[in-house]
């Protein structure tokens, strides 16, 4: 198991980690959710020994990683850019770490050969990294770090890189390899998306302190505060309470809304009004734009609600500086 206990990093007046506290599991998997330079990539590169913090501890097992160099940790990271050696095969860049262990290279070879082909690129093992696809590169970097049999695999941004529908096939993919391998792992990213399909926990960074860290669901459900609902995608956050959107009520009966921006959709309308219970946003079926007639335009109004019972309450303040 991996602990963090109160680390603490900055860079001038700067803060990546201020007093960050974290546990992973045997076997899970934890995202590093947050924006850019909220402190997230540099707390990966404190785990991995890259990065000297400047308080608190990083241990595995009980053991002190402070007082080992990164190559005596076990751990195994892989960068956004795939750090492949382009002067090397890709059998050559999967044995790589094995023969650095004074692993013999015939026996280096048959464990990169196996890797390949769990990962489907057998037969891949006399081609040039170069002359690869992103999504071939990205699986030969995995074989890479998984070959060494890591004690904890950590990735940093790993599908930045690569389209969205290579990205969703990969990340499918990898969370199975992670699954089946029972290698605890944490991932670095700022696509929420990602990080709760890939993780079963999600630790979110901001100005380098966890504002939560818990299950999607549990995220989605009950968020910290108004910052966090925002950045998980929610966009009516009022300052109590998130409005989702089945919450809102359609019908003469409610409170008008006055319509102060129009969009028009191939299938409807996206409208912002100022609502009884403050400025919202919300997208329009075709049936429901039709049945607001003449209303629908800039100016117009129609009756709008909130059904209390709906609402996500909001337990914290807003963050400072947010």
């Amino acid at each position: 198991m991996l602990e963090l206990r109160g680390i603490e990093k900055r860079f001038g007046a700067r803060v990546a980690a201020d007093g960050v506290s974290l546990e992973v599991a045997a076997g899970e998997t934890l995202a590093l959710l947050g924006p850019s330079g909220c402190g997230k990539s540099s707390l990966l590169k404190i785990i991995a020994g890259l990065l000297p913090l400047d308080g608190g501890a990083v241990l595995f097992d009980g053991e002190d990683m402070n007082l080992l160099p990164p190559e005596r940790r076990g751990f195994a990271l892989m960068f956004q850019d795939f750090a492949l050696f382009p002067h090397l095969d890709v059998a050559g860049n999967v044995m790589f770490g094995l023969i650095e262990r004074g692993q013999s290279r015939a026996q280096a070879a048959r464990e990169a050969e196996a890797m390949l082909e769990r990962l489907g690129l057998g037969g891949y093992q006399r081609r040039k990294v170069w002359t690869l696809s992103g999504g071939e590169q990205q699986r030969v970097a995995l074989a890479r770090a998984l070959v060494t049999r890591p004690r904890l695999l950590l990735l940093d941004e790993p599908f930045s890189s690569l389209d969205a529908h290579l990205r969703g096939q990969l990340q499918g993919e990898f969370t199975q390899l992670l699954t089946e391998s029972g290698i605890p792992a944490i991932l670095v990213t700022h696509d929420r998306e990602e990080a709760f399909a890939m993780a079963s926990r999600a630790a979110v960074l901001h100005q380098g302190r966890i504002v939560q860290c818990d299950a999607p669901r549990h995220l989605l459900a009950r968020p910290a505060n108004a910052w966090l609902a925002r950045f998980i995608g929610y966009e009516n956050v009022l300052e109590h309470a998130v409005v989702p959107g089945r919450a809102l009520r359609l019908g003469p009966q409610y409170p008008p809304a006055r319509i102060e921006s129009l969009t028009w959709l191939a299938d409807g309308a996206r409208v912002e009004v100022a609502a009884q219970a403050g400025r919202l946003s919300l997208s329009l079926s075709a049936r429901e734009a039709a049945s607001l007639g003449a209303e629908l335009r800039l100016g117009g109004q129609f009756g709008l609600g909130v059904n209390a019972e709906e609402l996500i309450p909001l337990p914290g303040e807003l963050s400072a500086g947010s």
